[in-house]
């Protein structure tokens, strides 16, 4: 059995340095996880791939109404300390700069995303651990070697410091950089792992612990699977278990049917669940993606009060309430648009009516993507909840099986605008993902990976299902899809000079947009392309 590492090292850094987190026996501890629960992992990933073949084939998704767990009196963990009011968090890569700007934003948390807002290059994973090891022990300030900016926490005594969490790559990810016994590691293990490994005792020192976001789960067992990893790895640290709390994002279809089994299974170490919006419309799409009653409309349309959404929501907050969680909501991510005042006012007015929605379904918190917006959403929620949470309110949403999976949004198109948007959309965030580049501004939004994945199944579910344009009244064909891209591409292109790689992405997106081939997850689809192999390193060779 051997481990390797196929991929550079840094030995330097300040304070720390990429070698100070790749230590033997923070890798040791890697692999013993991996050993342990990978085989796992690709057992319940098979079970996924076996569940879409009975959907394709027509079969219906239901709840599973295990009476043992929705009958019975049980209750999540009690909000651990850090985590009781959590009415704002701002989520962004762990890149070094972005940091010192979430932890001086006047929100609650922050979510240092290894997953949807990270491309996982090499150098973005371990200078992301550097990152966050440094901010953890009050040390990433730091001055811009570029710009000579200095970067500072504004640590005043007065002040609150957002909670740090951490959301690691989804189980569909592995980690090509690091293989163990000939196979990569699983991305959620070593995500979590160099994390947890260094960080949980110091974490706990300061009065918090060790915090995550868990993404694109399926099945209740999968958040076993992850319950499971959390009492190994705090009995092997000599932690008190239940010291871990995971808010899980219910941002697939299928997880949408199983919010309460899903908790039960990570009761102990649950701090509750998040609409993961744009996630879960590109899960719908997917989900039902060979379904010509099933198709969505353009993109923009799809909103939180169509119905089958706003039943998502209903259904999550009742569930969490019930078990004494935090339920909360999802993305505004809207940019300040600084040269259009009038254009600017729209988009705030957006965000403010959008939180006003949040706070009133009784969410006990939000997301925003940019810390100019964490004031209207603090405003909001500041009038209508001057409590820290809103746990104590319950209801019952009365939401069926048909509700979550009826698509049918009253209005709803399929536009030449619609198809263009959505390319562009893809195009753009595959370009930059295959620079490292991870969470990128598209028209005054903050796009990451779920809203290119929501563009990109959209454009495979109408060329497949052959839906007709609203207003050209033609319909979508593979030699239209390809027509357009072209286009696009060649308009991007122009525009950004040499050394882009937009012609790379269409090369990517050209198969799945004609209908002729289709990834279950575009990181997954273009991830080699971002692998930076290197010299093998040899784990005895590491630091102790």
């Amino acid at each position: 059995m051997t481990v390797q590492i196929f991929a550079p090292i840094s030995f330097e850094g300040s304070p720390t340095s990429q070698a100070d987190i790749l230590t033997k026996s923070a890798l040791e501890f890697v692999v013993l996880l991996h050993r342990t629960f990978n085989e796992t992992r690709k057992e319940l990933l098979s079970n996924r791939k076996k569940l879409q073949a009975e959907i394709d084939a027509g079969a219906d998704l239901h709840f599973s109404n295990d009476s043992r767990i929705t009958d019975s009196v049980w209750q999540g963990a009690s909000p651990a300390p850090g985590l009781i009011d959590r009415r704002t968090e701002i989520t962004g890569p762990p890149e070094r700069k972005m940091i010192v700007n979430a932890l001086n934003t006047p929100v609650k948390t922050y979510m240092a995303d290894f997953e949807d807002s990270t491309s996982p290059k090499w150098s973005n994973l371990l200078n992301g651990q550097v990152n966050l090891y440094d901010a953890i022990r009050n040390q990433v300030d730091f001055v811009d070697s570029n710009t000579g900016k200095a970067y500072k926490v504004d640590r005043s005594p007065e002040r609150h410091i957002p909670t740090i969490l951490v959301r690691p790559r989804g189980w569909h990810m592995v980690e090509k950089h690091l293989l163990i016994d000939g196979e990569p590691c699983s991305a959620s293990i070593f995500d979590f792992g160099l994390y947890f490994y260094h960080n949980a005792k110091e974490l706990i020192a300061k009065g918090h612990g060790p915090y995550f976001y868990l993404p694109k789960m399926e099945h209740h067992l999968e958040a076993k699977l992850w319950n499971d990893i959390f009492n190994v790895s705090q009995d092997i640290l000599k932690i008190k278990r239940g010291t871990v709390r995971a808010t899980v994002l219910i941002e697939t279809l299928p997880a949408a049917y199983q919010m309460e089994e899903i908790l039960y299974q990570l009761r102990d170490h649950s701090s509750g669940l998040n609409c993961g919006r744009w996630d879960y419309i590109f899960s719908t799409i997917k989900t039902f993606k060979n379904r010509p009653d099933k198709v969505l409309p353009d993109r923009g349309l799809v909103t939180m009060t169509v119905p089958f959404m706003l039943a998502y929501c209903k259904r999550l907050i009742e569930i969490c309430h019930k078990r004494g969680v935090h339920a909360m909501g999802g993305m505004a991510a809207q940019i300040p648009i600084k040269d259009d005042p009038e254009a600017n006012q729209v988009a705030m007015d957006k965000v403010t009516k959008d939180k006003l929605r949040e706070v009133t379904m009784h969410y006990d918190g939000t997301w925003v993507a940019h810390p100019a917006l964490a004031t209207i959403a603090n405003s909001i929620f500041d009038k209508y909840m001057p409590t820290p949470n809103q746990i104590y309110f319950t209801t019952v949403a009365d939401v069926s099986e048909l509700d979550l999976s009826n698509t049918t949004v009253v209005g709803g198109s399929v536009t030449l605008d619609g198809i263009r948007q959505n390319i562009y959309i893809a195009l753009c965030y595959i370009e930059s993902w295959l620079r490292g580049v991870g969470c990128v501004p598209i028209n005054y939004l903050m796009e990451d990976a779920a809203t290119a994945e929501v563009s990109r199944l959209q454009l495979y579910s109408w060329v497949t299902n052959g839906v007709v344009l609203d207003d050209a009244k033609v319909n979508i064909t593979p030699e239209l899809m390809e027509s357009i891209l072209n286009e696009e591409t060649a308009k991007l292109v122009q525009s950004h000079g040499e050394g882009n790689k937009f012609q790379m992405a269409a090369n990517a997106l050209l198969p799945e947009i004609r209908g002729d081939s289709i990834s279950d997850f575009l990181t997954t689809m273009i991830y080699d392309n971002v692998v930076e192999i290197g010299k093998s390193v040899n784990l005895e060779s590491l630091k102790p």
